[in-house]
């Protein structure tokens, strides 16, 4: 019975059909039990209130290309999906909707309020997760875990007690990133620095006890100058010698502060003189540190000056800010404004400029944690891919600072802290019922919650289990990989090394691979404000998912930021039907009673050259896969797969067996059915419904083995043999195009050759020739004619010539040749022009230049081709 599929491959059809079939038979789940090799990689959880971005796929199709592959092998493979309940993002999320009622989280309370985003949760949060299915994701989904959920949370407040009682959390009072805003502390990674037009204020400080002499300083932030309690110099900075000792007087405040010095000033900038205010800048608290400044503070949580800042207090800190800089100018104090371009650090949630302020917040003395992390990576217990990605961890890690880990939010992990009136503080696993110094049953927990990456950066063994030694956790740590952004190096994977190392005594995962960018077609950075975002769920409906899949493997070296463009899409949704059309040819000789023969059984036959040539070739792209999988280069594996497929099996083995299609059947249907396998990981719902359709062994090609180095032998000869013949038929396809000969116009091929091997192998397999470069005679001789009208190339290491007389109207030839000539030749000097004005050169974008200096090169080479042509003709 012959096998039917539809005559027009449609992707939204085939992938609709098979991802609930797979879940649903478990093919995704891991074991526990099983004694096949771990394979392990936990997903990076994404928030609750997130939705898929273009590089969330990205991320999922190579931890997704990388999981079915090992899966395949006979791994016991873990892919372990999840969600953070990303504090702050969240209860923004919930806080908006109750303002759309006239509420605030104030007028729910504390309980009220974490009840409803519970329920928020529950009815909106988690639509990423399935649109990481529609994407293909063979997660292990019976495993899914939450950053809030009782287990993890268990294991958060483990850690918290833990180091707590090692001293390596405490409570203190230093700088932290605040938003006025969002009323909490930040984190490092939530403070996004924003490139903003700014300005640079000069301005004259009076020295005490000197009348009309001042000292100029520049700052960006007047406002901040009421809480200065130094000037800085560098010592090495001669202008300031005879400064040291003495005093100036704060401007508009009265207030006398010293000259210090200190290396962290940089002379080079501005005056060379900075104020210093420890209060509200993060070089400056250090500063203070170091000198025993005091710090004052004169912005409060509300951006709003402080009553330490005297005739401004109340004003908002912008405002004072203008205010500032007129009284400044009115005291003739203010020397000049300069324009500035600068890096503002604002919340990445709600925009707001973050204000750095002296607050009391929990802390992680985090030096001795990191350490230990430092070493296992310099001693190659987890590696990056690409290697250079460590730099940038290094770079952090030696200068890690103590991290803030408390927020002032109501959703999260809540600091398991209480204090009691008598001063007692107590860190506890267990609610406590009473104070353990005084007795005293009127206990109050600290109102702050855990920042969010305290609980992700114990992902890797939290969902596993612990603090409980489960068998999961035995079996599936340390992970094999882990697959992440470079933007989260520092704030993500350093505090998962650094948990795993301190609390499993091994790194969380061996291998980190680090993904690129994916950038528009101009490589410009993708973002709301250029209109240039692409949604990853709509270009799946345009081009199908697998075709897009592919598209992220192919282009994506680790590390290496993707240019993504429709031309880019359309070709491997092109791919997807070459595959399909493959099939539907595939099914004129193949039925379901076929049977799939072993390589064995494909040994035994008498194969032919072109079988020889495309077993040889199959076992040469699945070397090549394997070296590049393993070494995590999928793009290079994927551009194996692509050029097998396309080149190598579609456009020349189906091409040459035309000839004898039921004698090249069994190697057909083996090649089809082991290249579907070797492609799968990459495009997985094309490949299990082709799959499906003809004679397989095995359930699902999800559980199918993968394609093994020795599944089929390498033969050289086929494979030199082979590329002869097919480089004399390409040969004469372009000398037939080049010169327009009718398509259905037969030539004569001379070939000059005294090699036997050459000449017995245009004996036995010249048909090939015949047939598919519509040749009606090949002469085989010891030199080449010459004729006047004949056009030569080399092909197969041999001089071919083909006679043109009777075939092509040579006026008229020559007027098309030379048409196209003088068409490329005016192209070629519009664009020199372009390129020899400095002003276009100057303007252009790089990439704008790049793709000019290519267009030359190939104009020029068609001219040379053209020349060429019509010289031979002449």
């Amino acid at each position: 019975m012959k096998v039917e599929i539809s005559k027009t491959y449609n992707p939204q059809e085939v992938e609709s059909r098979w991802y609930g079939w797979w879940e649903s038979n478990g093919y995704f789940r891991a074991d526990a039990a099983s004694t096949k090799p771990a394979f392990a990689i936990v997903m990076p959880p994404p928030n609750v209130t997130g939705s898929l971005h273009i590089g969330h796929m990205l991320n999922n199709t190579v931890q997704d290309v990388i999981v079915r592959r090992k899966r395949m092998q006979g791994f016991n493979t873990l892919w372990l999906p999840g969600m953070d309940h990303a504090g702050i993002a969240t209860q923004w999320v919930v806080e908006r909707e109750l303002r759309t009622e006239g509420l605030s989280r104030h007028d729910l309370g504390r309980e009220k309020f974490v009840e409803r985003v519970w329920k928020w949760k529950e009815e909106y949060g988690g639509t990423i997760l399935r649109q990481i299915r529609r994407i293909g994701s063979s997660c292990d989904w019976s495993r899914e875990r939450f950053t809030l959920d009782e287990g993890l949370s268990r294991a958060v407040r483990e850690v918290f007690v833990r180091l707590h009682e090692e001293g390596l959390i405490y409570r203190g009072t230093r700088l932290i990133n605040w938003c006025p805003r969002c009323m909490s502390a930040l984190s490092d990674l939530e403070v996004k620095p924003k490139t903003s037009e700014s300005k640079l204020y000069h301005i004259k400080y009076p020295l005490k006890g000197k009348p009309g002499e001042f000292v100029e300083v520049a700052t960006t932030r007047p406002e901040t100058m009421l809480g200065d309690t130094a000037i800085a110099v560098n010592p090495e900075d001669k202008r300031y010698k005879g400064f040291v000792g003495k005093s100036a007087v704060l401007p508009l405040v009265g207030r006398e502060i010293p000259f210090i010095q200190d290396t962290a000033v940089d002379p080079k900038f501005g005056t060379g003189a900075v104020k210093v205010t420890p209060a509200h800048d993060l070089a400056d608290f250090e500063m203070g540190q170091r000198h025993n400044l005091a710090q004052i503070t004169v912005i409060g949580e509300d951006a709003k000056i402080t009553a330490e800042g005297g005739a401004y207090q109340g004003m908002d800190r912008f405002a004072a800010r203008k205010k500032i800089v007129e009284d400044l100018d009115a005291q003739e104090l203010l020397v000049k404004v300069e324009a500035l371009t600068n890096n503002i650090g604002q919340c990445e949630r709600c925009s707001t400029v973050v204000e750095p302020l002296i607050s009391t917040q929990w802390f992680i003395d985090i030096k001795p944690l990191a350490e230990p992390a430092i070493r296992a990576v310099e001693d190659g217990r987890m590696k990056f891919v690409p290697p250079n990605r460590s730099n940038d961890y290094f770079e952090w890690m030696n200068n890690i600072r103590d991290w803030c880990i408390s927020r002032q939010l109501w959703w999260g992990h809540r600091i398991p802290a209480w204090y009691c009136e008598c001063g007692e503080v107590i860190v506890a696993r267990v609610d406590p019922e009473k104070c353990t110094k005084c007795g005293s049953s009127k206990l109050r927990q600290d109102q702050d919650v855990l920042d969010t990456w305290f609980s992700s950066g114990l992902w890797p063994f939290s969902t596993l289990g612990w603090p409980d030694q489960t068998e999961d956790l035995k079996v599936f740590y340390p992970g094999s990989l882990l697959v992440t952004g470079y933007d989260i190096i520092f704030f993500w994977v350093a505090r998962m090394m650094m948990f795993g190392m301190k609390f499993m005594g091994d790194v969380p995962f061996r291998t980190v691979y680090i993904t690129g960018m994916i950038r528009d077609a101009e490589r410009q950075k993708m973002s709301k404000s250029r209109g240039n975002v692409v949604d990853p769920l709509e270009i799946c409906d345009k081009y199908g998912t697998d075709a897009v899949r592919f598209a992220f493997a192919r282009m994506g070296a680790p590390g290496t930021d993707l240019a993504l463009s429709d031309k880019q899409l359309e070709s491997y949704k092109f791919f997807a039907t070459k595959i399909w059309n493959a099939a539907r040819f595939m099914y004129q000789y193949v039925d379901e009673s076929d049977h799939l023969a072993t390589i064995e059984e494909l040994r035994a036959s008498n194969l032919s050259l072109v079988d020889r040539w495309i077993l040889a070739r199959l076992a040469r792209t699945t070397q090549e896969v394997h070296l590049s999988m393993e070494q995590y280069h999928l793009h290079e594996a994927a551009r194996s797969i692509y050029r097998f497929f396309w080149d190598e099996f579609c456009s020349w083995y189906l091409e040459m067996i035309k000839l004898h299609p039921e004698r090249s059947k069994p190697m057909l249907l083996f090649v089809f059915e082991s290249a579907l396998r070797l492609l799968h990981p990459f495009m997985p719902f094309i490949t299990e419904e082709l799959w499906q359709s003809i004679p397989h062994k095995g359930e699902s090609i999800v559980i199918a083995p993968y394609p093994e180095l020795d599944s089929a032998p390498e033969d050289a000869a086929a494979e030199t043999d082979t590329e002869m013949i097919q480089d004399i038929i390409t040969k004469v396809r372009n000398i037939r195009a080049e010169y327009n000969v009718d398509s259905k116009q037969a030539v004569t091929v001379r070939v000059a050759t005294s090699d036997e091997r050459i000449i017995g192998l245009l004996n036995t397999a010249g048909e090939y020739i015949y047939k598919l470069a519509q040749v009606a005679e090949v002469i085989v001789a010891d030199h080449i004619v010459g004729d006047k009208l004949s056009a030569q190339a080399v092909a197969a290491g041999c001089t071919i010539e083909v006679p043109l007389a009777g075939l092509i109207d040579l006026a008229a030839e020559m007027a098309r040749l030379t048409k196209l000539r003088d068409k490329a030749t005016k192209d070629r000097d519009i664009v020199q022009k372009q390129l020899a004005n400095p002003d276009v050169v100057a303007r252009a974008p790089a990439e704008v230049i790049d793709e000019k200096r290519r267009q030359l090169a190939d104009l020029e080479d068609q001219i040379r081709k053209l020349t060429a042509g019509i010289d031979r003709l002449n």
